[in-house]
């Protein structure tokens, strides 16, 4: 079973630090919701759809706090809170579609009583951690289908279980696979600049027992060359309409890669990562993070101070590279725009 990376316990949030893995498992309890708010900025908690439940349990720690019985003032205060954490990161769509679901009970019960309503609003963050746990696995049975035997799979960042509430998207089907008793080897990408592959990723797989090997990320052009890599499988942290996604910074090249040496490429990700309000990828808000990251390495500083830094936390891979995307409603191939309407509108 997959390390529960976010609980709901005793009134609190309790979620692993991953900033603090590989070296050590160790957990932040968030009694409020500022608290909250600085791990999902400072990644102790990441992964689109683990960054859904925390906004939900953020939620609760705020409502758990307002103390008036007057509900058009708990309303409003519902509403502040949830502003307040949808300014934690930008990219994740289902950061914001959680707070959206979760603003929705507000509107869904007019007349209930700020009790009715702190219970309605647990009961909907319940609803949300426990349809993450339903659709990862989901994913994962429908993925599974696409890993051949003996087959050699390549991965960026971490799309497993410390991104979600449970299994994991792309290693969710990895993790499938490997129940089905499927043999495979994974190459995973380091993950510059903070490293999420490395420290996150091959933590992860070992823990699970899959032939894990890691390689630098400009090791990934020339083990697809010599024929060595079979499959990509991705996350994603935002998918347009068209079939654009959004991911971590890298999964572009490796998509360009793969189209160029005839590998497929595959995004695993759940409904709550498409954002239909969009057209096309160009819409997609990219991150921008600290130069720190880029200039420092464990903590020691590897360029010099005053450079400038360019430091966007995701990139954007054309629909057209993607071989297909792997959703709980099952897998969608080309073409995109046409294929996406049909599941979900």
């Amino acid at each position: 079973m997959p390390i529960p990376t976010i609980r709901w316990m005793n009134g609190t949030v309790k979620i692993i630090d991953q900033t603090k893995l590989p070296h050590k498992l160790e957990y932040i309890t968030c009694c409020d919701v500022r608290t909250l708010w600085k791990a999902i900025r400072n990644l102790s908690v990441r992964g689109a759809p683990a960054l859904g439940v925390a906004a939900a349990f953020g939620v609760l720690l705020g409502a758990k706090a307002f103390k008036s019985n007057d509900r058009k003032r708990f309303v409003s205060h519902v509403r502040k809170i949830c502003e307040y954490i949808g300014t934690s990161r930008p990219t994740a769509v289902n950061l914001f579609n959680a707070l959206d679901q979760m603003q929705g009970v507000l509107s869904l019960y007019p007349h209930e009583s700020v009790v009715e309503l702190k219970s309605l609003l647990k009961k909907e963050a319940f609803r949300i951690f426990e349809e993450d746990r339903r659709v990862c696995r989901r994913m994962g049975e429908f993925g599974a289908k696409l890993v051949t035997s003996n087959s050699r799979i390549m991965t960026v960042c971490n799309a497993g279980a410390l991104a979600t509430a449970d299994y994991g998207t792309a290693l969710g089907v990895l993790y499938s696979a490997k129940k089905k008793r499927k043999k495979f080897k994974v190459y995973v990408c380091e993950t510059r600049p903070l490293l999420q592959g490395a420290r996150l990723t091959a933590w992860e797989l070992l823990r699970a027992k899959i032939g894990t090997t890691l390689i630098c990320d400009n090791m990934a052009a020339s083990l697809m060359k010599q024929g060595r890599v079979d499959a990509v499988f991705t996350g994603a942290d935002r998918i347009a309409r068209n079939g654009d996604a959004a991911n971590k910074i890298g999964t572009y090249n490796l998509a360009v890669l793969a189209k160029h040496h005839n590998v497929p490429f595959y995004v695993v990700a759940p409904r709550s990562t498409f954002d239909l309000s969009i057209p096309s990828g160009r819409r997609i808000p990219i991150e921008q993070r600290p130069k720190e990251e880029v200039i420092s390495f464990g903590g020691r500083p590897i360029a010099p101070r005053h450079v400038k830094v360019y430091n966007p936390a995701f990139d954007v891979t054309d629909h057209r590279l993607i071989t297909a995307i792997i959703t709980e409603e099952g897998i969608i191939r080309p073409p995109f725009p046409a294929n996406i309407k049909k599941k979900f509108l």
